[in-house]
């Protein structure tokens, strides 16, 4: 599943080639989505301007004067530009043309994904978005937040990373690399880890965050950018895909587990 990092390269990607067009055309071949796309989203988009692309979470976030276009790509999703005469596929659900006459497509093979209109100028107090925890990058997520927020929790410390009522986006792979990279280990509870120790794992997070955005996310299998690119962090992962190989800091052998159903890779000498 895309995580932070990828669903932010594919929002930096169409932004440009979406940013002060209007939507001419909208094609909806398949409604059935992880919940039904509006019949009427044609009528809330075609005429008005697109005034930004933003992200909040996992989701992609069109503004108009009117509402929110919210995209959420799902298992695996893909938004990318193609031309007027490129064949339509199986599973090529939607196509918004544009003023300029640029397609964006999206695909969806498995259909967990998601496109949504919002109503409005704020989707804050929306269901999707109203009890989602703070985004990592920005300043208000701290170790004094994070610190607070685990006192008393007894839950392992990679599972209340990926608690999206916590913080938001910390997916499963850069949960374990933030993990192994501020020596904690992924099955210890978040109430027992002290405040020195959240002020390096959130550093971690940030750092993790930002290299993986730099390099235009991670593909594991097929995920690629709006601009068509795949992403090229799998080469500066530590743990997360390793597991039985060597660690990269002691040689020792890295451990893998299922936690929560979710492969999780991590040193039992460098993490404690």
């Amino acid at each position: 599943m895309p995580e932070l990092p990828e669903v932010e390269t594919v929002k930096r990607g169409i932004a440009p080639h979406l940013l002060k067009r209007c939507f001419q055309k909208v094609t909806v071949r398949d409604h059935r989505l992880r919940w039904p796309v509006d019949p009427n989203l044609a009528d809330h988009l075609l005429g008005h301007e697109i005034l930004s692309v933003e992200r909040r979470a996992k989701y992609v976030l069109v503004r108009l004067v009117t509402g929110y276009l919210v995209i959420h790509l799902g298992m695996s999703g893909r938004l990318y530009f193609v031309t007027a005469d490129m064949p339509v596929a199986k599973h090529d659900h939607l196509d918004w043309q544009l003023s300029d006459g640029q397609i964006l497509r999206y695909t969806d093979p498995r259909r967990f994904g998601a496109v949504i209109w919002i109503a409005g100028d704020d989707v804050s107090a929306h269901k999707l978005f109203v009890s989602l925890g703070p985004e990592p990058l920005q300043e208000e997520f701290d170790a004094a937040y994070l610190f607070k927020r685990s006192r008393k929790r007894k839950v392992p410390i990679k599972s209340f990373l990926m608690n999206a009522h916590v913080v938001v986006g910390v997916g499963n792979i850069y949960a374990n690399e933030a993990l192994f990279m501020a020596g904690i280990s992924p099955t210890r509870e978040a109430g027992s880890i002290s405040l020195a120790r959240y002020t390096r794992l959130v550093s971690e997070i940030k750092q993790v965050l930002e290299k993986a955005i730099a390099q235009g996310g991670t593909t594991l299998k097929d995920f690629v950018g709006g601009d068509g690119k795949p992403g090229y962090f799998k080469q500066e992962l530590q743990v997360y895909g390793r597991g039985g190989k060597a660690c990269n800091s002691c040689e020792r052998v890295l451990h893998e587990i299922r936690m929560s159903q979710r492969t999780t890779v991590f040193c039992k000498s460098c993490q404690r």
